[in-house]
């Protein structure tokens, strides 16, 4: 069989954490009631008049220069025709023959090396409604909700190669999105999703393959397997002789299939003209520096400062920094209590466990900086042991209890009393003759168990330190 090269390209449509839709003053929020988010603007009622939501310019803006585009001084928005039963106008209002942002590439990292994925335009545009199937009944719904939700379209240029580098550019994508403030871009909630174009030809051809394009991928997942998938199928035509056909195909996820939906339109099926009920959109010199002046640190610029600023290792520096949230908690936190190693662990230890445990996000988190330093302090000065902050930190994490309350009123601190610690030690000698026996015979373990049975007594709050210190001194009196 000859080799094949597989040539992707995305195009990611990221809603936009504004309040409001893009063209009128409806709620965006998610989750609500069918068909109560609505208004005549948003369901295409005959007479309404969009108006631009300027934050959904401003975000788009945002996207751009981090994405090194070239912002563009004068665009407009057009009308793009297709008619679909989740599109109350018939029409969708998008940007074709002038985006926002243009020519921008972000550089991805992959077991093959460095690469930058080339960005051809970013553009912004309303979403559609949803369509919901009741497989009982044989009928189909359709909820408004999400009809006229701010959406940029994010298109690369087939620059990817393989499903690797897919997910690489999306993870990046998305970090860049979320540091902006500017989408929360959970797949999961279709806040961000992905259509994948594909196209294979023969290893070295110059020439594209015919492209298909791929939709309802939401999840890493999905997208890794239907790639995978599309891939195999493409050269399994070709291999037998067969034509690919232009096509938009739609990928099940629980049966890893995918089944052609329609033919694959080009522009012209759309019927694209000016949008009439628009006026253009002029980014001013002055508007573009102010959206400038506004845009934050991004994780590549925050994690090599967490490294110089606070010492941190590759790796915490990059667990860290995975998500805005996280590092928004880390920096404060360590900048309250001074100990950013301590905290660090923390945030890479316990709680990534305990994120796993709850099935939650780490953007979910919702601890308190200082709180988080409190107990880091607690901890560090033995004024809890290991075992003891382990378990104010669960408490913490899951009710954002205060870690010195929560400790007083459980009993939690350690036991540092010299006196009292003596008293216990020398009755576990007393109680264990052969442990001591042991110990004097050269054993060196034997002190780990009897180590073991005083923290027992003391239901783990004595002061490990301290419990070695006094157990030498009497096993040396023994």
């Amino acid at each position: 069989m000859k080799s094949y090269e597989t040539v992707i390209g995305l195009e990611v449509h990221v809603e936009l954490a504004t309040k409001t839709k893009i063209f009128c003053g409806c709620s965006t929020a998610f989750g609500a009631k069918p068909n109560t988010h609505t208004c005549p603007v948003c369901t295409g009622m005959p007479g309404s008049l969009p108006v631009l939501n300027r934050q959904v310019a401003e975000y788009a803006v945002a996207v751009g220069l981090a994405t090194e585009c070239e912002i563009t001084s004068y665009s407009k928005f057009d009308r793009k025709n297709y008619f679909y039963p989740d599109n109350p106008q018939n029409y969708q209002i998008s940007q074709l023959y002038l985006p926002i942002c243009r020519n921008g590439g972000v550089e991805i990292c992959t077991e093959s090396g460095t690469k930058t994925i080339g960005i051809h335009e970013i553009h912004m545009e309303e979403d559609a409604g949803k369509l919901v199937h009741d497989e009982w009944k044989d009928v189909s719904y359709v909820d408004y909700n999400r009809s006229g939700v701010p959406l940029i379209e994010i298109v690369s240029e087939p620059d990817m190669r393989s499903a690797q580098e897919v997910i690489a550019y999306l993870e990046k994508l998305r970090m860049i999105i979320q540091y902006l403030g500017a989408s929360d871009c959970k797949l999961q909630e279709g806040s961000m999703r992905a259509d994948v174009n594909l196209s294979v030809r023969p290893a070295g051809a110059a020439e594209y393959g015919t492209r298909t394009e791929m939709k309802n991928l939401n999840s890493f997942r999905a997208i890794t397997r239907a790639i995978e998938n599309e891939k195999n199928r493409q050269i399994d035509l070709l291999e037998a002789g067969e034509p690919v056909i232009q096509e938009t195909r739609r990928w099940d996820d629980a049966k890893e299939y995918s089944y052609a939906m329609r033919s694959k339109e080009d522009a012209q099926d759309y019927r694209y003209f000016p949008e009439p009920d628009l006026v253009p959109i002029v980014i001013s010199d002055e508007w573009l520096e102010e959206i400038r002046s506004r845009q934050p640190e991004l994780r590549d610029e925050r994690r090599l400062r967490y490294k110089q600023q606070y010492g941190l290792p590759d790796y915490d520096a990059d667990m860290i920094t995975g998500s805005k949230r996280m590092a928004d908690i880390f920096e404060a936190a360590s900048d309250i209590c001074k100990k950013p190693k301590k905290v660090a662990n923390w945030l890479i230890g316990e709680t990534m466990r305990l994120l796993k445990e709850t099935g939650q996000e780490p953007d979910e988190l919702t601890l308190e900086p200082e709180k988080l330093a409190k107990l880091t302090e607690l901890a560090d000065s033995g004024t809890l042991t290991n075992t003891a902050a382990k378990e104010v930190f669960a408490e913490m994490f899951q009710n954002g209890t205060d870690p010195e309350t929560y400790m007083e009123e459980k009993g939690l601190k350690t036991v540092r009393d010299e006196g009292q610690l003596r008293s216990v030690i020398e009755t576990i000698l007393n109680e264990h003759p052969q442990s001591v026996q042991d110990y004097q015979n050269g054993k060196q373990k034997a002190i780990g168990y009897l180590v073991g049975q005083t923290m027992k007594a003391t239901q783990g709050k004595a002061s490990p330190g301290l419990v070695n210190q006094i157990l030498k001194e009497l096993l040396a009196k023994h």
